[in-house]
């Protein structure tokens, strides 16, 4: 089992935020971000919204990075540690342009950089950026298709419905070869599906931790299954939260729980096929105690199910 390190403030969830999170600033960030490196957590990842239409505030709360800044500046502070994304959502952006970001990064952090991406859920914001919603799942599947042509190719060319390329040029290419890796996030078949062709990695949202085998499963079973390392990564707030962002109330999972009650759910989700975990948010108020945490946390309950 490897662990992400779980940054407060990168999103104000009403179903798994504390109230003392909006007051962490980016150089609290800054400075987690660098212990988690020394305690050698695994990964550190950036969720991503452009912007929130005031109904969905309550629930999603207003603050939300752009993914790729944010895991430049989080791979620019730090050594050792991996940075993704949680989820980048894939069809808001030119392919191009999102697979120029990833490759930069990737370069200049030798290989630290991993994208999670999704198609999206929220309506308005697709409205908004003028993108069509109702499109989403055929451009996840054609951007996919460009952006590893375009870093893996060296005379990379592409002809789709939304993207098309030719007589290019593109570097740098990604650190990490054959390219960096791809997770893809979210829980319908067309996204599994996808995962089996293109992705080294899933993160779900709304699957129930009972049903990820049937659906790993699902994935492997896929004739675009390459058979190579593949990562789950399935968080202890993933039950907290349901579809839209609502509040899901899950008693087995709760701030405070004791370092038997990690250590159990842990070895629970590792039996169900997670590769990636992280620990709960903690019964604290401030980041000196949460960072405190932290280290007793990867120290202390980490080994006993690594």
């Amino acid at each position: 089992m490897k662990f992400a390190f779980s940054m407060p403030h990168l999103m104000r969830l009403k179903a798994s935020s504390l109230s003392w999170e909006a007051n962490v600033t980016g150089a609290d960030q800054t400075r987690m971000a660098k212990r988690a490196d020394a305690l050698r957590y695994d990964m550190i990842s950036v969720p991503e919204h452009f912007i929130i239409p005031t109904d969905h505030v309550d629930l999603s709360g207003p603050h939300y990075f752009h993914a790729a800044a944010g895991q430049g500046y989080f791979a620019g502070a730090t050594e050792r540690i991996l940075i993704n994304s949680s989820i980048a959502i894939l069809p808001l952006q030119n392919p191009i342009v999102t697979a120029k970001a990833l490759a930069t990064l990737d370069w200049l952090s030798s290989g630290r950089i991993i994208a999670t991406f999704g198609a999206g859920w929220l309506e308005k914001e697709f409205e908004i950026l003028g993108v069509d919603f109702h499109q989403r799942g055929a451009m996840c599947e054609e951007y996919l298709a460009a952006i590893i042509e375009l870093w893996t190719k060296e005379s990379p060319e592409f002809e789709g419905k939304f993207i098309s390329f030719r007589d290019v040029a593109f570097e740098p290419k990604p650190f990490s070869k054959p390219h960096l890796p791809i997770w893809l996030g979210g829980d319908a078949d067309p996204v599994l599906k996808r995962a089996a062709r293109y992705a080294n990695g899933w993160w779900p949202f709304l699957t129930k931790p009972e049903d990820l085998p049937a659906r790993i499963d699902f994935i492997k079973s896929q004739p675009g299954f390459t058979g190579g390392p593949f990562e789950v990564m399935y968080g202890f707030g993933t039950t907290r939260v349901g579809e839209g962002h609502t509040v899901i109330d899950d008693p087995r999972v709760r701030h405070g729980m004791s370092a038997q009650e990690i250590v159990d759910r842990l070895c629970w989700f590792s039996e169900l096929g997670v590769t990636m975990s992280s620990f709960p948010m903690p019964a604290v108020t401030g980041v000196d105690d949460y960072l405190d945490y932290a280290q007793w946390a990867i120290e202390e309950v980490g080994p006993r199910v690594r």
